[in-house]
């Protein structure tokens, strides 16, 4: 059986079995509209819809009951199974099939998963998900290169343990603010049908765009070099555990030549370093964005993001940038930030605690030259991108912005308790702004 479905103005949803196919398909009662810019590829990715902060948007899933069912027996197998903290299941949850409907156009047999560590475990509902717009493309050619507005794959965090439900924005957007190279984010209240019919509430989250789908090319003006997501012991650098396999290519993968972190790990750990540390830093500086680097950690360790390299080894990207030759940090999971944190709390901003198991912040700081730059950089930031003018008024916009959203989320599905919670939070984050910034301005005087 044969169908052309490219894009669809939604009209009536309905579900059919082909003969021969294990799936149920998706298929809409509607005109067809070929080749257009919210649907296909070869069109620039939108992002005034898709991120448009002027408002909180809305998507909703719709599921078949059999789906809906094995994607939860699915999340069932591979969340952790009581185990101490940290310890997480390896192995991503599987994807499924759901119909996507926004402004009155729908997308179908989008790929649907749960996604996260900590989030993925969490004692609520409400966990965070990942869209992949052509995950089923070989299965259904109809949607072949199936995009969203442009976008081929989002991410949507729950706002874990955050009863503010801003901090992955708001982080995500101070590090922009700053020439940190970090994702454009949105908030979206989402609806799911399980398969009863009926719309549900499942709450605000935060979408974010994929480093490895449209960003490079929004922020570097390229995604033709290697993209790396490090994860695991390797990711921290450190002479005890270093491994090119802790690297995940996300661009150039049949190539898989990992030769510059190879030599930026060479260089970094290099006897240079305390025999002539111009050179050393010359050197470094020749293969890994320092000063950016330096830029991050400024903008990281005043607002005290906890799950951040110097005490995770994951939620960062690297991208090595054919514009100048240069790898470039790029910032990724931000729910745990604006407060002291977990397990000793977040890295301090003299990084004194921090030792040799991460040499890309104890031997930074240990360099007289680089110790000055990165206490510059603190002084820039906590009179611009975070000054309490600016963030106050932030955090009073998104507050009135999503009070709405905040009073609808369901007990079971949220980390809001109830509006006073809600509001509670977010004059935390007014005082956490004033109280980091009183120290920031102490440590790099």
């Amino acid at each position: 059986m044969k169908r052309v479905l490219i894009n669809i103005s939604i009209a009536a949803l309905l579900f059919i079995v082909v003969p021969g196919c294990k799936k149920q398909i998706f298929v809409a009662d509607s005109d067809v509209i070929v080749n257009s810019a919210s649907h296909s590829n070869g069109f620039p990715a939108n992002y005034k819809i898709v991120f448009d902060e002027s408002k909180v948007n809305r998507l909703e899933f719709i599921f078949t009951s059999a789906e809906w069912q094995a994607m939860q027996t699915d999340l069932s197998t591979k969340q952790r199974g009581g185990g101490p903290p940290g310890q997480f299941n390896d192995e991503n949850p599987d994807y499924f099939h759901c119909i996507v409907r926004f402004n009155d156009l729908v997308w179908n047999n989008v790929g649907i998963r749960y996604k996260g560590n900590s989030s993925l475990n969490a004692r609520s509902g409400k966990l965070p998900l990942r869209l992949k717009f052509d995950k089923w493309e070989d299965e259904f050619p109809e949607i072949q290169n199936q995009r969203f507005y442009g976008f081929k794959d989002l991410s949507l965090s729950s706002n874990y343990n955050d009863a503010a439900l801003m901090r992955e924005k708001s982080a995500c957007d101070v590090f922009r603010d700053f020439g940190v190279p970090a994702v454009r984010t949105v908030f979206y209240e989402i609806y799911i049908d399980n398969g009863s019919g009926t719309l549900e509430y499942y709450g605000l989250y935060t979408v974010l765009e994929m480093v490895d789908d449209t960003f490079l090319d929004d922020w570097f003006g390229s995604n033709s070099g290697n993209c790396y997501k490090p994860d695991g012991d390797g990711a921290q650098f450190a002479a005890s555990n270093f491994t090119l396999n802790d690297f995940e290519l996300k661009t150039n993968e049949t190539i898989a030549d990992r030769s510059e972190i190879q030599e930026m790990y060479d260089i970094l750990h290099s006897s240079l370093r305390t025999s002539d540390a111009a050179q050393w830093r010359s050197n470094l500086e020749r293969v890994f964005d320092v000063d950016g680097f330096l830029k991050y950690l400024a903008v990281n360790n005043t607002i005290q993001n906890w799950d951040t390299n110097g005490k995770m080894s994951h939620n960062y990207y690297l991208y090595h940038d054919p514009k100048d030759g240069l790898i470039k940090w790029i910032v990724w999971d931000n729910n745990e930030a604006f407060q002291t944190g977990k397990q000793g709390g977040a890295v301090s901003l003299s990084m004194s605690e921090v030792g040799t198991d991460w040499p890309l912040l104890s031997f930074l700081i240990a360099d007289n030259t680089y110790e000055a730059t990165y206490k510059t950089h603190i002084k820039s930031f906590i009179t611009s991108s975070f000054a309490s003018s600016r963030m106050s008024g932030i955090y009073t916009s998104q507050q009135s912005l999503l009070t709405s959203s905040a009073t609808a989320e369901r007990s079971g599905y949220s980390y809001v308790n109830g509006i006073g919670n809600f509001n509670s939070a977010v004059s935390a984050l007014q005082s956490h702004n004033t109280t980091r910034i009183s120290a920031a301005s102490a440590y790099a005087q």
